[in-house]
């Protein structure tokens, strides 16, 4: 790891107007001044910035540490039933708290299968939102790829058995969060805040960008913005969801194929409207609308949680070695809506 600097920001518009360059920006390899050497970047749980350090991926002159700024920790629950996420609220903080598991029970419980209990103490909301594909070739020093400003992506003739099965033409990364997939489903929007002061809200759907729109970022996070929190529309009491994921092992292992269900369900068990967001499948986490679609105005049964798994697999260009996540992610979805159905038929404390 190359020597840094440190800084302690007294305020989230302070860290906003030192923050000279994105994380992706600052992976950017250029040909006479690498981009990384120059850049102040933001730093809060230091999960996934100290491990780019460490492999030499950014080598950035000084980090801008968020860690102690109260404004953007805890969560909080307005008048109309929105709730509000602090992007320093950590991952254990979400999968412990008792209002999320009333009221988005698939969030805490993404929450609580994500990394190890050591991380999940660490790792903050936000990190995890903006933290960069775990593709082998990205985080390669070896490997100038496409998102690093190389020519191709090495995934598509290689080890590619944990690529994206979806929106794969280009460049193959899947994005890590397994929050993101929740978040997704129940319509969040993220809180962005500019040096000047400015605050947007963004819908999580419209801040993710896929390959083809920009190859060399996951987002549209601004240099010198920063990610404040997370909003959470007010979920109807007949709301109910539910998080699943398969991965190789049971210890901490990435999810190698995930879902995330809301359904909302009318008393004679007729599906109003149902959110379908697949995990570890696409560069962004995928809509399955078609599976959507196909729910909507349905009774759920055996069959139609049967038709919505196969129908969330429209549009699936699988490459030569992860063709085996196309019945995984079938077999999640039909077991999801099932489930989430199942919670519905129960009336909450």
């Amino acid at each position: 790891m190359e020597a840094f600097q440190w800084q302690q920001a007294r305020s989230p518009t302070e860290a906003a107007a030192l923050v000279t360059q994105t994380t992706a920006e600052a992976m950017l390899t250029l040909q006479d001044t690498p981009i990384a050497q120059q850049a102040i970047l933001v730093k809060a749980g230091g999960v996934d910035m100290l491990d780019l350090m460490k492999e030499g991926l950014v080598n950035p002159l000084r980090l801008v540490d968020v860690s102690q700024l109260a404004e953007l920790q805890g969560i909080s629950r307005g008048s109309d039933g929105s709730l509000r996420i602090g992007a320093l609220t950590t991952l254990a903080q979400i999968a412990a708290h008792p209002g999320l598991h009333q009221s988005h029970a698939a969030l805490a419980q993404a929450a609580a299968m994500a990394a190890s209990p050591q991380i999940r103490n660490r790792a903050t909301l936000g990190g995890n939102l903006l933290q960069r594909p775990r593709c082998w070739y990205l985080r390669s020093a070896a490997h100038h790829c496409l998102r690093k400003g190389g020519g191709h992506c090495f995934a598509f003739a290689g080890d590619n058995r944990y690529h994206a099965i979806f929106a794969n033409h280009g460049c193959a990364i899947i994005h890590p969060s397994t929050p993101a997939t929740a978040l997704l489903a129940f319509h969040a929007q993220v809180e962005l805040l500019h040096p000047q002061g400015q605050r947007r809200q963004v819908p999580l759907e419209d801040f993710f960008v896929l390959p083809e729109a920009d190859m060399h970022r996951e987002n549209i996070l601004a240099a010198g913005e920063i990610l404040t929190a997370v909003w959470l529309p007010p979920q109807m009491q007949t709301n109910h969801s539910i998080y699943f994921q398969v991965a190789e092992r049971e210890a901490f292992d990435w999810p190698l194929a995930a879902v995330a269900v809301v359904v909302d369900l009318d008393a004679a068990g007729l599906c109003r409207e149902a959110s379908i967001v697949l995990g570890a499948a696409a560069p962004t986490p995928w809509r399955a609308r078609q599976a959507e679609a196909l729910l909507t105005g349905a009774t759920i049964n055996g069959e139609t949680a049967e038709a919505a798994g196969e129908a969330a697999l429209a549009g699936a260009t699988p490459l030569a070695q992860n063709a085996y996540k196309l019945p995984l992610l079938a077999t999640l979805v039909r077991r999801a809506v099932l489930a989430a159905a199942a919670l519905s038929q129960d009336p909450r404390p």
